[in-house]
């Protein structure tokens, strides 16, 4: 690699070229650029294969403020998450440099929200069990398996008809005594907020009544974090106790991180469904496996773990004992659609091009 020679040269470092298709970027003179793409990057590899690079292209590898310092990256100016979530990324140090950073908000809103519908059925009713007995042969063996597939409390699963789906997403979920935290939650929500509003779509479509979460207050909570369209929402508090499945799709931030921990599994319905297409760390897992073990809740489903890639080594959803538990997990991938990628690589190539003149999409810092 060589670092650009000169403003109008760039050289593009694309770090995980596994999960995104690369495009070939047409600029406008007098901008030329060289792109290098690995297929993956570990972190031992990270700062070697960043140091020369102007425009930075990654989906979820971590960036932190030491990849970010001048010595590691002297050339950077614009990274691209080909993603939505941007916790991957150290925004404050990018703000400290001025490097711009820019998301793929709303590309995998139908897969992620589709992925969702199908933990739900998948945890409702228990098809995961369901399949495992059929396959070990106890059908004939039992002569029935409809009594292995009961609720903890031995009733039979809900209907759609008769679900309360509770949407955690559908909106900003902000902090009322921290006006920068807000600012950038609200900046990290575009996408989340889209996919809690399709989730929506669809629970009602399936005949799911569906109810809507309002911003949870933190801190001072004399201060209202309200606003006129947050005014026919039911409050964070009442959408936990009221709903008998809740679709998580918030953004990770400081003030989400364990937004759904022992208290509001407390207050749940035993019926409850749990169902995070957001980020792990936004369920405290620790709490989610002692709900599902004290039969709190009747089951949960997740895409998402607050340390990826998950094992039984490094996540309490996969230690041992969790085995038996109406758990459904999948590794990451509720995203993972052809029309995704299309979305992704058109993104990524407008982004890239209207930067080079000056004009900016999706900006996150």
């Amino acid at each position: 690699m060589a670092p650009p020679s000169s403003p109008t040269d760039h050289h593009i470092i694309a770090l995980q070229g596994d999960f995104i298709r690369i495009p070939q970027f047409e600029l406008p003179p007098p901008y030329t650029s060289t792109t290098t793409i690995y297929g993956q990057t570990s972190l031992s590899e990270l700062h070697a294969r960043i140091h020369d690079a102007s425009i930075l292209v990654l989906s979820a590898l971590q960036i932190d403020a030491d990849a970010l310092s001048p010595e590691v990256t002297p050339y950077l100016k614009l990274i691209v998450i080909v993603a939505a979530g941007t916790d991957c990324v150290d925004l404050e140090a990018c703000r400290k440099r001025g490097i711009l950073v820019s998301n793929c908000p709303a590309a995998n809103t139908e897969a992620v929200s589709e992925h969702a519908i199908g933990l739900y059925f998948a945890a409702r009713r228990r098809v995961l069990r369901a399949h495992t007995l059929t396959r070990a042969g106890e059908w004939p063996r039992k002569k029935t398996l409809v009594f292995d597939c009961l609720n903890h409390d031995g009733t039979q699963p809900l209907t759609c008809q008769e679900e309360v789906a509770g949407i955690i997403g559908n909106g900003a979920v902000g902090t009322s005594s921290a006006v920068s935290m807000e600012r950038y939650l609200l900046e990290q929500d575009r996408s989340d907020s889209i996919s809690g509003k399709r989730i929506a779509q669809l629970a009602r479509g399936l005949g799911m009544k569906v109810i809507i979460a309002e911003r949870k207050l933190f801190g001072d909570a004399s201060v209202s974090s309200r606003s006129e369209s947050d005014q026919e929402r039911v409050t964070f508090d009442e959408v936990i106790k009221q709903s008998t499945v809740l679709f998580v799709a918030v953004p990770l931030a400081p003030s989400t991180r364990n937004l759904l921990s022992t208290a509001e599994f407390e207050a749940m319905s035993a019926h409850t469904v749990l169902v995070n297409v957001s980020r792990g760390g936004v369920v405290d897992e620790e709490a989610l496996v002692r709900a599902l073990q004290g039969n709190q809740i009747t089951g949960a489903a997740t895409d998402v773990f607050a340390k990826e890639p998950a094992g039984p080594e490094n996540s309490p959803l996969l230690a041992e004992g969790t085995e038996d538990l109406n758990l459904v997990l999948t590794p990451h991938l509720a995203w993972a659609t052809q029309k995704t990628l299309v979305n992704y690589e058109r993104l990524l190539k407008e982004t890239v091009e209207r930067w080079m003149v000056g004009e900016f999409m999706n900006v996150v810092t």
